[in-house]
């Protein structure tokens, strides 16, 4: 091999490169001490961005497409090596590959739990967690901001401050978003769409753009969901207080009754217990009952009271009487009565002034004809 061959054969002719871990986000192509032939063939595939780097300051940059490198389309590096129009020798300088395609699949979450106000629960702790997609849309930027002089740089290298970034953006949106915690899943959407716009303004600094975000899921802490679930089980016999009473009641008795407590003096405290919890239940019952009896107007002060055997307004009977004629029930204080309208005072002899009976012919005490 002649000299002249050798020189050629250290020369680079191509300059391409192509992906093969779908993670690394620049690359830099292996010049080493080879210098690069004028005219040499460089290739930029799709999603792909070529950058020509002379002594740390960033020259020319080429987009997708084939190209023959000559002093026309490299006019920012001939300007700072001082070359001469025509000029057609062999030169030196580093190229890197930005890949310009998106990052999908890329999973976020809360380390720390979110506080939050709640109407309901008070303040309350949620996690949250989802997937983004990003994507290098300034390669110059990047490469002054994020890149280093290593020979190639991951998405995990960037990963981190990228998460911290939307983490912190979705736990102040949720933090300030006035809706009750057990209404969030229905504003997924509009919670993830504020993010993405809030997080893009973090992204700009370092030449990327957030192409997607979502949230997946916000979770309760486990305290809260346990009351939920006990609301379920109650659900079926409605969501009223007794009713919750009857339940725990009910709960209370089971694990009592399947307690294999020891001893005389164990069973002793296991029937005490029971007995107590007995009471309470047939408390709950009564309460119940009375509260699902309708209300009734009082004969006496005509208020709506419950139906027991006294007012509890006025303190009067609430028995009705039957009608001293008819036998028509009635109210107590009726001086007439509603069906036949006699009246319900007693009739009075005329002769001796005795009370007499509604059906007495005679007088029970004179004997005189009524």
């Amino acid at each position: 091999m002649s000299i002249m061959d050798f020189i050629k054969s250290e020369l680079i002719n191509v300059i391409e490169w192509t992906d093969a871990s779908q993670d690394i986000m620049v690359y830099r192509f292996p010049v080493h001490d080879n210098e690069i032939k004028m005219n040499a063939q460089l290739t930029v595939r799709e999603s792909q961005v070529a950058i020509f780097i002379n002594e740390g300051q960033l020259a020319d940059i080429f987009t997708p497409g084939r190209y023959q490198l000559t002093t026309q389309n490299l006019p920012l590096l001939t300007t700072l090596k001082s070359w001469k129009y025509g000029f057609d020798s062999p030169f030196k300088a580093e190229v890197y590959f930005v890949n310009t395609k998106q990052f999908t699949e890329r999973k976020w979450g809360t380390m720390n739990p979110i506080m939050m106000r709640d109407a309901e629960f008070g303040m309350i702790r949620l996690r949250a967690y989802g997937i983004y997609a990003f994507r290098v849309t300034q390669p110059e930027k990047f490469m002054k901001e994020v890149f280093g002089t290593s020979s190639e740089f991951t998405v995990e290298g960037i990963e981190g401050q990228l998460k911290h970034s939307i983490v912190s953006g979705i736990s102040d949106l949720i933090a300030e978003f006035d809706k009750p915690a057990l209404d969030l899943a229905m504003y997924y959407d509009e919670l993830s769409a504020a993010a993405k716009e809030k997080v893009q303004e973090r992204f700009d600094p370092y030449g990327l753009s957030i192409t997607s975000l979502y949230i997946e899921n916000i979770s309760l802490p486990k305290e809260v969901e346990k009351v939920l679930d006990q609301r379920t089980s109650m659900g079926v016999m409605g969501n009223q207080m007794n009713k919750f009473t009857q339940y725990q009641a009910a709960q209370a008795i089971r694990d009592a009754a399947q307690n294999e407590g020891g001893g005389l003096a164990a069973a002793g405290v296991g029937l005490g217990a029971g007995a107590a919890l007995g009471k309470a239940f047939g408390r709950s019952m009564n309460n119940s009952n009375n509260q699902t009896l309708p209300k009734v107007i009082c004969p006496n002060c005509s208020k709506q009271v419950n139906h027991d055997k006294f007012c509890s307004e006025c303190g009067k009977s609430m028995e009705k009487k039957k009608c001293i004629k008819c036998n028509n029930k009635m109210n107590a204080a009726a001086k007439f009565c509603p069906s036949c309208g006699s009246s319900q005072e007693a009739e009075v002899c005329a002769k001796c002034g005795s009370k007499i009976g509604t059906n007495s012919k005679f007088c029970p005490e004179c004997g005189t004809p009524v």
